[in-house]
C-alpha cells in the first residue's frame, strides 16, 4: 500500500492536465479574465483583447498572439502573429503567416496563402493567394506580367495573384 502511494506521488504532477479555458471576456489584454499569456480555446468576448487562441472571437479589437487559429469578427481590427482561418473586420493585419480569408477594408499579410477581399490588399509574401479589391499589392511580385498566369504583377486593380 505505501509503494502505491509512493508511486501516485510521483506520478500526480505528471498527470494533471490543464486544459485551456473555454471562454474570455476582455476589456483590454491586461484587464480580462485571463491575461494576455493565455491561450483559449472556444469564445472570446472583446473590447480589446489579445490572446494566443483556437477560438471564435468577437469585438472591437482582436488581437492574436503565437499560433492561432479560429475565426475574429471585429468592428474595427483584427491583429495577429501567425494565423489560420478568417478574419473579419474593419482593418486586418498579420504579422507573419496568415492561411485563410482576410475581408475588410485595409487586408496586410506578411505572408499570405489564401484570399483578400478588400479596397486595399497587400502583401509582402504569397504562397498561394489571390487578392480582390480596389488596389491590391503583392511585394514578391517583381515584374509585371512575365510569370503570367502564376503571378500578375507587383499591384494591380480589381485582382492580383501568386500561386
Amino acid at each position: 500500500m505505501k509503494r502505491l502511494f509512493a508511486i501516485a506521488l510521483v506520478l500526480l504532477p505528471v498527470m494533471q492536465v490543464k486544459a485551456a479555458p473555454a471562454v474570455n471576456v476582455s476589456l483590454v489584454p491586461d484587464v480580462a479574465l485571463y491575461g494576455r499569456s493565455t491561450r483559449i480555446e472556444g469564445f472570446i468576448l472583446n473590447v480589446w483583447g489579445e490572446n494566443p487562441q483556437k477560438a471564435f472571437a468577437l469585438g472591437l479589437v482582436n488581437g492574436s498572439t503565437g499560433d492561432s487559429s479560429g475565426l475574429s469578427l471585429a468592428v474595427i481590427a483584427n491583429y495577429a502573429e501567425d494565423y489560420t482561418g478568417a478574419h473579419l473586420g474593419f482593418v486586418n493585419w498579420a504579422k507573419g503567416s496568415f492561411t485563410g480569408l482576410q475581408w475588410g477594408a485595409i487586408n496586410y499579410a506578411q505572408s499570405l496563402h489564401g484570399l483578400q477581399l478588400g479596397f486595399v490588399n497587400f502583401a509582402r509574401r504569397v504562397d498561394s493567394g489571390i487578392q480582390i479589391g480596389f488596389i491590391n499589392f503583392i511585394s514578391e511580385n517583381k515584374t509585371w506580367f512575365n510569370e503570367f498566369p502564376d503571378a500578375l504583377a507587383p499591384f494591380f486593380f480589381i485582382a492580383n495573384w501568386r500561386f
